[in-house]
């Protein structure tokens, strides 16, 4: 298993302003804070909390700025994993599916225990060994199910997103980076059937329209709320400055920064 198919993501120190959740991903912090939205509700994180994310969801993180860097922990539920999972263990599942991205696991002493037994698996990146991987995410995942056993509902529910509301959809999660072929597995459609779908609603393409939303939203933040075009342009879905500058200036004839100067002379 190559590094980049590897489902072990043992304290990688890479963090992701916002991403695409895959995978059913368990996050133990173990230094700083974080917090997260998925475009209806906002969580945080710090010091010895943790939580479940869940698969197929979008979410932004803030790592919050401190005395203490930001470092966790994670385990990547692969889909794979854990249908074989169930069929060894013979799991019941009851239905349990609750609306948040980010499901609070009930406090037990298992858990920091199980984290702190960690370090005598782990090579010189912080990544398991291969030998004691499925070992390790094995007794995580039974200490998971042991303490909360509603969690199978959400481990072992193996279905696609179903068709939903596009229109509420893209208006609520158009910040949110990520391609159109995601939006539209997210929203339940073909890629052509969510671009004819979108077509017809909004009568703009896809990404015609996303750029235009975040930069109407942008123009908004910068007159009306002050904001500064370089700390909304990565929150709003932009991936450069300068790009979002460009973009800008295209729509509205001036630049980001030139909206904020004019607005400061009129104060």
């Amino acid at each position: 298993m190559s590094e980049a198919e590897t489902k072990s993501c043992f304290s990688v120190p890479e963090v992701f302003p916002e991403q695409f959740i895959p995978d059913h991903v368990f996050l133990y912090v173990t230094r700083g804070a974080v917090s997260a939205y998925d475009g209806n509700k906002s969580y945080s994180l710090k010091t010895g909390e943790y939580c479940l994310a869940r698969k197929n969801r979008l979410a932004k993180y803030n790592y919050e700025k401190g005395e203490e860097a930001f470092e966790r922990i994670i385990f990547c539920f692969e889909e794979e994993f854990l249908r074989e999972f169930q069929q060894r263990h013979k799991t019941e599942v009851s239905k349990f599916s609750p609306a948040d991205t980010f499901v609070k696991i009930t406090a037990t002493e298992l858990i920091p225990d199980f984290i702190l037994s960690l370090k005598s698996y782990t090579d010189s990146s912080g990544k398991i060994k291969a030998a004691f991987e499925d070992v390790k995410y094995e007794e995580l995942l039974i200490i998971l199910l042991q303490n909360q056993p509603e969690l199978a509902g959400i481990f072992f529910d193996y279905v696609q997103p179903e068709k939903i509301n596009l229109e509420e959809f893209m208006n609520r999660n158009y910040k949110f980076n990520v391609s159109v072929e995601r939006f539209a597995y997210l929203t339940g459609r073909s890629l052509s059937g969510f671009k004819r779908d979108f077509k017809s609603i909004f009568n703009q393409t896809p990404n015609k329209w996303l750029v235009q939303k975040r930069l109407q939203e942008a123009h908004f933040l910068i007159q009306k709320k002050n904001e500064k075009p370089s700390e909304i342009y990565l929150e709003l879905g932009f991936e450069a400055l300068s790009h979002f500058s460009f973009a800008f200036k295209k729509l509205f004839g001036l630049t980001p920064t030139e909206l904020a100067e004019q607005k400061k002379h009129l104060l």
